[in-house]
């Protein structure tokens, strides 16, 4: 072989090793690209659901805040019952008192009344009528 086909032979060996790098180094760029597109999807999906997620918190917030509220109104709504039932219980003891006195009041004015009956029926019917 003579010397200029053993230099055109390396030349094109050369030639074809340095194409070979090209295309590999072309190849890695692309790589990296796509990787960097995906990595820069990955991070807007992970911003969207960052956002979601504190809207969604937010949202719950507000929602154990509604909550928390409707329980103290309604704790509220419950002693405000409370205090009716025990106002109501205070004057139905007070208008059983009352009626006892009455009653007592009748029996002595009938005790001392010389034309009243002995028996008072009809004064007590009236006075249960007039307390019911």
């Amino acid at each position: 072989m003579s010397t200029g086909a053993i230099i055109a032979i390396v030349v094109v060996a050369a030639v074809v090793v340095l194409l070979i790098a090209l295309a590999a180094r072309a190849t890695g760029r692309r790589r990296d690209d796509h990787h960097r597109e995906q990595a820069e999807e990955l991070r807007q999906q992970a911003r969207s659901r960052s956002i979601e997620a504190e809207s969604v918190r937010a949202s719950a917030d507000a929602q154990a805040a509604d909550a928390k509220r409707a329980e103290a109104e309604a704790d509220e709504r419950a002693a405000q019952a409370r205090q009716g039932h025990a106002a109501a219980n205070r004057r139905a003891l007070e208008a059983e008192q009352m009626s006892e006195d009455a009653r007592a009041h009748h029996d002595e004015a009938r005790a001392v009344d010389p034309d009243a009956s002995d028996i008072g029926q009809d004064e007590a019917l009236a006075i249960d009528q007039r307390s019911r």
